[in-house]
């Protein structure tokens, strides 16, 4: 099989990572990847949201398999152009990727079909938002509508501070038009959860759990990010829990999803908010969640590939996952300043020494080469993962490997996985 990962971050690289292993593959390209992928992979100078000159290069290589890493790329409709042309590829159409795209329509869809979630309220005016934060006030969470790459979501403590998230999603346009509307929802106490099932639209394959950690900063203070880091399996999420998540969560939204013409199809994810044993959807993504990825892939025994294949033709029965015992945990090393402004383009010192660590894989995120020399060119630049028969062991490797590696202003949280420890 020839296949083709669209995306260019740790996603794409822990993706590429898994799916080069497979027995089936005889060659996987990554548009546009980077240089870590590049060691994997032939990386291709298409960006993930040139649907056009994507599609031209699948037909052109006669691609077996397109896996669609990014939500950009899903939300402008890659797979619907693809499938038109004959071609299979992994992820969900235009249509079902509104689930991530429109956190309107998400809240909408839970609402119809009775799916626990937080109360809600959806504005297109900011004085009308205000005033509804005025009436219920805080904690209360404000929501930038469409996508704003994980960075979108404010939890304000207090009432100024939601207005404040307001104007700055909807006057000031940080966010560009994902902020023409906001959703306001009620805060939910708890610990958050990531919960991620393969479907082909009908059936349904759960994957391990694991756990993000979204804020900059240790324990959990700070501004919202893409994520800091990742670990799996996530105690929370007890085996009688997962259950439960399948059948009151991830089996309504999928039937949801084709009642309203839209069936899902690729990896659903679904943000949890868990407290006194009960789980309520903080958002869906219509992707992989990064840095979850790294730590749920790595752990991964079986062969994705199939799995993969089998989604994107439709008929996912008899699928089966095993997974590894070890545990695995990913460490975000970010730019300093992260998730604000930063500075990049400085060299990356210690890669080869951290990846020559037996139980460890550095998966790229935000790097790129320049006159021979790595150098961090994003926020999120580097997802260090280590494995371990414990939690604790996998925190000591990933840490053990992130303390090879520099550049300056390099910064990292240094308390993932504690949540597990503490269980």
């Amino acid at each position: 099989m020839k296949i083709l990962v669209v995306g260019g971050g740790g996603r794409e690289h822990t993706l590429v990572w898994k799916i080069v292993q497979s027995p089936l593959v005889e060659k996987v390209y990554c548009a546009p990847g980077n240089p870590g992928i590049a060691e994997l992979a032939e990386c291709v100078h298409i960006p993930a949201d040139d649907i056009d000159a994507l599609l031209d290069f699948a037909l052109a290589e006669e691609i077996d398999l397109t896996v669609v890493g990014p939500e950009v790329p899903l939300t402008l409709g890659i797979v619907d152009r693809f499938q038109e042309a004959g071609l299979d590829i992994f992820g969900p159409s235009q249509a079902a990727a509104r689930i991530e795209g429109s956190k309107s329509f998400s809240k909408d869809l839970m609402a119809k079909y009775g799916i626990p979630t937080a109360d809600y309220r959806t504005f297109s005016d900011r004085d009308e938002a205000v005033a509804y934060i005025r009436e219920q006030g805080a904690p209360i969470v404000v929501k930038a509508n469409g996508l704003a790459a994980g960075k979108g979501v404010v939890v304000a403590m207090t009432e100024e501070q939601a207005v404040a998230a307001v104007d700055d999603i909807m006057v000031d346009t940080i966010f560009g038009d994902a902020g023409s509307s906001v959703v306001i929802e009620e805060f939910m106490a708890g610990e958050e959860a990531s919960f991620f099932a393969f479907t082909d639209g009908k059936n349904i394959l759960p994957l391990a759990s694991s756990q993000d950690h979204k804020p900059a900063f240790d324990n959990d203070k700070g501004p919202n990010t893409g994520g800091m880091g990742a670990y799996s399996p996530a105690p929370v999420v007890t085996e009688a829990l997962a259950d439960e998540i399948v059948k009151t969560i991830v089996r309504p939204t999928i039937d949801g999803m084709a009642q309203e013409g839209c069936p899902y199809v690729g990896i659903l994810y679904v943000g949890l908010m868990i407290a006194d044993g009960k789980a309520r959807v903080v958002e869906f993504n219509a992707r992989f969640g990064d840095p979850e990825a790294q730590p749920l892939l790595v752990r991964m025994k079986s062969d994705v590939v199939p799995v993969l294949q089998a989604c994107a033709r439709g008929d996912l029965s008899g699928a089966e996952l095993e997974w590894h015992d070890k545990a695995a945990v990913c460490v975000v090393m970010a730019s300093g300043g992260y998730p604000a402004a930063y500075e990049k383009g400085f060299e990356i010192l210690g890669l080869d020494d951290a990846g020559e660590m037996e139980d460890v894989v550095v998966f790229h995120a935000g790097t790129s080469f320049e006159s021979g020399k790595v150098v961090n060119t994003g926020g999120r630049v580097l997802g260090v993962t280590g494995l371990g028969a414990t939690v604790t062991a996998a925190i000591d490797r990933a840490y053990q490997a992130v303390a090879k590696i520099s550049w300056d202003g390099a910064h990292f949280r240094t308390d993932i996985g504690k949540k597990a420890l503490n269980r």
